[in-house]
């Protein structure tokens, strides 16, 4: 459905909805950047969109394009948009609108070719169903980018992120590693204290960085990612990750 991408690229995943995917991705965009590249970031599908006089937007390309100084324009960005904020399979037939893979697959392709690498944003987890056949895994072994995992800090992080890691591990998507986000700035409880080492030990995975439970800025256009988390992530070599991408 969707042809394997030819650049060097990392894809961020998440162990659920609203565990800071956006976020993370847009700060290691951000990394990327700052390091020289030409980056490219893609939401390929996007629910709960906000309705403007230009159609619907996502705010999440929004976010990375700016985290990325994209040069693509937002519906390349984020390709598939839908206004209910539903499981891309239930908003596209709610809406009428059945999800579009080659849409996908041509702003893939256009923005790979004017790019050094690229950040591809899921949806949801990766069971989250993407048309009646489909869930968002199978998008993640089309492209056979390394996967970045985020996770929550607190307890039942450890079944959610083993879980996560299996599903793509039985589909051959490479595993780059696991962000724990959110964690407490003050002192943490024993779960979150212990978590990360039983990812690790339990998952088989290196925990890349832990990033602290920091809100977003007010104003994005002058500091778009919170400075603990900017700190967390910079200490990453994220390229190199990327770079297990090319033959």
């Amino acid at each position: 459905m969707i042809r394997r991408i030819d650049i060097p690229g990392l894809l961020v995943t998440g162990t659920d909805t609203g565990v800071g995917k956006t976020l993370v991705a847009g700060a290691i965009a951000r990394w990327l950047h700052a390091d020289g590249r030409r980056v490219a970031v893609c939401k390929p599908a996007a629910s709960g969109c906000v309705k403007r006089r230009e159609g619907l937007v996502s705010e999440d390309a929004e976010f990375l394009a700016h985290c990325a100084d994209a040069r693509h324009p937002l519906d390349l960005i984020c390709p598939q948009r839908y206004a209910e904020p539903l499981a891309p399979a239930v908003a596209a037939q709610r809406a009428g609108q059945p999800l579009d893979w080659e849409a996908i697959d041509r702003a893939l392709t256009l923005m790979t070719r004017q790019s050094d690498v690229i950040v591809v944003e899921g949806v949801g987890g990766l069971m989250v169903p993407m048309d009646e056949k489909h869930t968002f895994v199978d998008l993640a072994q089309w492209l056979g980018l390394p996967a970045v995992i985020v996770a929550r800090a607190g307890l039942g992080t450890i079944n959610h992120t083993l879980l996560t890691l299996e599903a793509l591990r039985l589909r051959k998507v490479p595993v780059a590693g696991v962000v724990i986000n959110r964690y407490p700035t003050d002192t943490p409880p024993v779960a979150e204290e212990t978590n990360p080492r039983a990812i690790e030990k339990w998952g088989q995975a290196t925990v890349l960085c832990i990033c602290p439970d920091e809100k977003l800025p007010d104003d994005p256009e002058s500091m778009p990612i919170p400075p603990g988390i900017s700190a967390a992530v910079g200490r990453v070599d994220w390229m190199k990750l990327a770079l297990g991408t090319t033959k």
